[in-house]
C-alpha cells in the first residue's frame, strides 16, 4: 500500500525557514556539544574530539558536559594524539566503576581503543570513511552518500567487537552518528564546521533523530511515524529538504526552534 502524501504549506515551510535562520547562530553552541570542536586546531583534532562528543552526547547536557571537559583537558587541545599515542589511558582508570552513565571507565577505554586502532590503520576517520565507500556505489563522482558513512562507523565497531556507544548497524536511527556528520559536512555555517565537504554530498545528511525532533515532526505535520528508526530519519529529511534542497539538514535547527517556540 502507498504512503499518503505529506504536503508542506506554505505558512510551514516559510516557518521553517525562519526559525532555522533565527537558531543556527554562534550562541548556539553555548551548551551544545558541537562546542568542542570549536576549542581545538586542525581537521584531524576537530574531526576526533567531535566524534568522542557525538558519542557521549545523550542524557541531559548539564551531566555529559563536565565529562566532555574533563576529556578536553586531558587532550591538551591534541585529542587526535591523546587517542592514537594511547594517551588516555593515562587518564581513564582501568576498572567497572562509571564515567558516565550505563558507560564504564573499561568500556571508555576500549571504544578509545577501538577508535585508536582506527587511527594507526588508517590515518584519520576520514580516511578510513573514504577507504571503506571505495567499493560502494557514490551519488556522484566525487562524493559518497550519507548512509555510507554512517555504515562505515557502525561496521568498523562492531567488527572490532565493540558494543554499545556506537550502533551495532543502521537500523536504529544512529542519532549520535548523523549528528557527527551533520558537524563535519554542512559548511558555511556558525556552527558545523564542514571539513568533509568535499567528500561526503551535503544533500544526503540525515537528521539526527530522537524523541524530540520526533516530537516536533509529527506536531509539524511532515512526520506520521512513532518510531525512531532510521527509515522514520530518512523520511523527515526527504520533507526538510522540500523546503531547503541542498542543505537538508539546516532545518535541524528549525525543528529545534520550534519546540523551543511551542512551549
Amino acid at each position: 500500500m502507498q504512503k499518503p502524501t505529506i504536503r508542506l504549506s506554505a505558512n510551514i515551510r516559510q516557518e521553517l525557514q525562519l526559525l532555522s535562520d533565527k537558531y543556527e547562530t554562534i550562541d548556539f553552541l553555548q551548551g551544545d556539544p558541537a562546542w568542542f570542536m570549536h576549542q581545538v586546531i586542525g581537521e584531524k583534532n576537530q574531526e576526533t574530539i567531535a566524534f568522542i562528543a557525538s558519542c557521549l552526547s545523550y542524557g541531559n547536557r548539564k551531566a555529559f558536559f563536565p565529562k566532555l571537559q574533563n576529556i578536553l583537558a586531558f587532550t591538551n587541545g591534541e585529542p587526535y594524539n591523546w587517542v592514537k599515542k594511547g594517551l588516555f589511558l593515562n587518564n581513564i582508570p582501568d576498572d567497572t566503576n562509571s564515567f558516565y552513565r550505563l558507560y564504564s571507565n573499561k568500556m571508555m577505554r576500549n571504544f578509545l581503543a577501538s577508535l585508536q586502532k582506527m587511527l594507526i590503520k588508517h590515518n584519520s576517520i576520514k580516511e578510513y570513511i573514504q577507504q571503506y565507500s571505495k567499493t560502494k556505489t557514490t551519488i556522484s563522482p566525487h562524493k559518497i552518500d550519507t548512509i555510507l558513512a554512517v555504515e562505515a562507523l557502525c561496521q568498523y565497531f562492531s567488527a572490532q567487537g565493540f558494543m554499545g556507544i556506537v550502533p551495532k548497524d543502521t537500523s536504529s536511527s544512529c542519532k549520535r552518528v548523523c549528528m557527527f556528520l551533520r558537524w563535519m559536512v554542512r559548511d558555511h555555517s556558525p556552527v558545523d564546521i564542514g571539513i568533509w565537504g568535499d567528500f561526503i554530498d551535503k544533500k544526503s545528511l540525515i537528521i539526527p533523530l530522537d524523541t524530540h525532533v520526533l516530537q516536533q515532526s509529527m506536531r509539524l505535520g511532515i512526520n506520521k511515524s512513532k518510531t525512531t528508526s532510521m527509515t522514520t530519519a530518512r523520511n523527515i529529511t526527504a520533507q526538510l529538504r522540500k523546503v531547503f534542497p541542498n542543505d537538508p539538514l539546516k532545518g535541524d535547527f528549525a525543528l529545534f526552534g520550534y519546540g523551543i517556540n511551542a512551549k
